[in-house]
C-alpha cells in the first residue's frame, strides 16, 4: 500500500509533463514577457507625455482641455479595446478574415491562449502590450482639433473610430490580414496614417479657430513642450523596441529609434537655422525629434543603423515641408498632427520598402517580395497599405463624425467658450487661477 502510494503520484507528474498545458507552459519565456510588460508601460507614459507636448502648444486658457483630452483616452481606449477591441484586431475573423477579427472570440480578454501562436509571452500580456498602441492613437487625433472641439464630441468619437477604423486596420496588418505581407514595424500604417488622416479629415469638418491665424499666440510654455517631448522619446523605446516581441533581437529597434530621433531633431534644426534668422528654436528640435520617431516606427526592426539616420532626417525635412505648405494654405491643423504624423507615417512606411535590409526581413512576408520580385515590388505593397490606411480613416471618419452631428451631438464649443477659454466652459476648472488676465495666457 505505501509502495503503491508513493508510486501512482510520482507517474502522474511524470506523465503530467508530457500533457498539452505543461507543453504550452514550456514554451513561455520569461525574459520576453518582462520586455512586453516594462515595454507596455512605457508607452503608457507616452500618453501623458504626449499631454505635456500638446499642452504647451495651446493658450494657457485651453491647456487643461488639451490634455484631458489625451489623459481620458487611458480610460476610454482601454475600456474599449479591452471589451472588444483587441478580438476585432486579433482574432480569428473567419470569413471576413481579411479585414477584420471576430469581436467576441476574445471579448473581455477571456478565452485568451496561455501562450500567444508564435511567440513567448502569455496571451494577456500581448493583448494588454497592444491596448497601449490603441490608447495613444486617438490621442494623436486631438492635436489637430484643440482650443475648439466639443469634448462630449471627442468622448463619443474616439470608441467609436476605434472599433470601426483602428481595430480593423490593426487586423490587417498585424492580425492576418490581407496587409500582413507589407512592413510595420510599429504603426507607420496603424498608428500614425490612421491618426493623421483623421486629424486632417476632423480639422477640415470643424474649421479654423476663430481667432486663427490672426490672434493666435506662440505657445504658452515651451518648456512644457520640451517635458512632452523627452517622456515620448523614452517610452517610444517600448513602443518600437517592444514591438520586436523578444528579448532576442530588440537591441535593433531600440537603437534606430534613438538614431532616428537624434537624426529628425538635428535635420529640423539644420533647415530652420537656414530659412530663418540663424537661430533654430527649442520647438523645432522637439518637433523634429517627434517626426524622426514617426518617421522609424514602421522601419525600426527592418533597416540598419545608418538607413535609420536617412529615415529620421529625410522624414523631418519633409515635416517642416509640409507644415510650411499648411501655413500657406490657411489650413488650421492646430499643432500639425497631419503635418508630421500623416507626413511623416506615410514618409516612413515608403522608406520602409527603400531601406528594408534584407536580412532583417527574411522571416517576414516582405522578405520574399524582396528576393523574387525586387525593391520595386516591395516599395509598390508599402504603397498599398498607405493608400488603404488613408483610406479607411477617411471615409470612416467622415462616416462616425456624419452620424454623431446628424444625431445633434455638439461638434464645437460655443464662440463664447472657445474666445474665453474652453477649460472652464468643458471643465469647470482652470490650469492657471492665480493667473487669470496674465497677457501671455490669452
Amino acid at each position: 500500500m505505501l509502495i503503491a502510494a508513493l508510486t501512482v503520484p510520482a507517474l502522474q507528474l511524470l506523465l503530467g509533463a508530457f500533457l498539452p498545458a505543461q507543453a504550452a507552459e514550456a514554451t513561455l519565456d520569461s525574459s520576453d514577457n518582462t520586455l512586453l510588460l516594462i515595454s507596455a508601460a512605457m508607452v503608457l507614459l507616452m500618453t501623458p507625455g504626449l499631454a505635456f507636448f500638446y499642452g504647451g502648444f495651446v493658450q494657457g486658457r485651453n491647456v487643461l482641455n488639451t490634455m484631458a483630452m489625451s489623459f481620458v483616452m487611458m480610460g476610454i481606449a482601454t475600456l474599449v479595446w479591452a471589451s472588444f477591441g483587441f478580438s476585432l484586431a486579433f482574432a480569428d475573423g473567419g470569413a471576413a478574415q481579411a479585414v477584420v477579427g471576430n469581436p467576441f472570440t476574445f471579448a473581455l480578454l477571456e478565452r485568451l491562449p496561455e501562450v500567444w501562436d508564435g511567440l513567448a509571452v502569455p496571451g494577456l500580456t500581448f493583448a494588454l502590450f497592444q491596448g497601449m498602441f490603441a490608447i495613444i492613437t486617438p490621442a494623436l487625433i486631438s492635436g489637430a482639433l484643440v482650443e475648439r472641439i466639443s469634448f462630449r464630441f471627442w468622448c463619443l468619437f474616439t470608441p467609436i473610430w476605434l472599433l470601426l477604423v483602428y481595430s480593423p486596420l490593426a487586423h490587417m496588418v498585424w492580425g492576418g490580414g490581407f496587409l500582413g505581407k507589407d512592413l510595420d514595424f510599429a504603426g507607420g500604417t496603424v498608428v500614425h496614417i490612421s491618426s493623421g488622416v483623421t486629424a486632417l479629415v476632423l480639422a477640415g469638418l470643424i474649421g479654423a479657430r476663430r481667432q486663427w491665424p490672426k490672434a493666435i499666440r506662440p505657445p504658452h510654455d515651451v518648456t512644457q513642450i520640451l517635458l512632452g517631448t523627452g517622456l515620448l522619446w523614452f517610452g517610444w523605446f517600448g513602443f518600437n523596441g517592444g514591438s520586436q516581441l523578444a528579448v532576442g533581437g530588440a537591441e535593433i529597434p531600440f537603437t534606430t529609434t534613438h538614431v532616428a530621433a537624434a537624426a529628425g531633431l538635428v535635420a529640423w534644426s539644420v533647415v530652420e537655422t537656414c530659412r530663418r534668422d540663424g537661430k533654430p528654436t527649442a520647438v523645432g528640435m522637439a518637433t523634429g525629434a517627434v517626426a524622426g520617431l514617426v518617421g522609424i516606427t514602421p522601419a525600426a526592426g527592418f533597416v540598419s543603423i545608418g538607413s535609420a539616420m536617412a529615415i529620421g532626417a529625410i522624414t523631418a525635412v519633409l515635416c517642416y515641408v509640409s507644415v510650411q505648405v499648411k501655413v500657406k494654405l490657411r489650413f488650421d491643423d492646430s499643432l500639425d498632427t497631419y503635418a508630421v504624423h500623416g507626413v511623416g507615417g506615410t514618409a516612413g512606411a515608403l522608406l520602409t520598402g527603400v531601406f528594408a535590409n534584407a536580412e532583417l526581413i527574411s522571416s517576414h512576408p516582405a522578405g520574399q517580395v524582396l528576393a523574387e520580385q525586387g525593391r520595386g515590388a516591395l516599395v509598390l505593397g508599402q504603397l498599398q497599405a498607405v493608400l488603404v490606411a488613408y483610406g479607411l480613416a477617411a471615409i470612416g471618419t467622415f462616416l462616425i463624425a456624419g452620424v454623431l452631428r446628424g444625431l445633434g451631438v455638439p461638434f464645437r464649443v460655443k464662440e463664447d467658450a472657445e474666445n474665453l477659454g474652453v477649460d472652464v466652459a468643458e471643465h469647470g476648472e482652470e490650469a492657471y487661477a492665480e493667473r487669470v488676465g496674465s497677457p501671455q495666457l490669452f
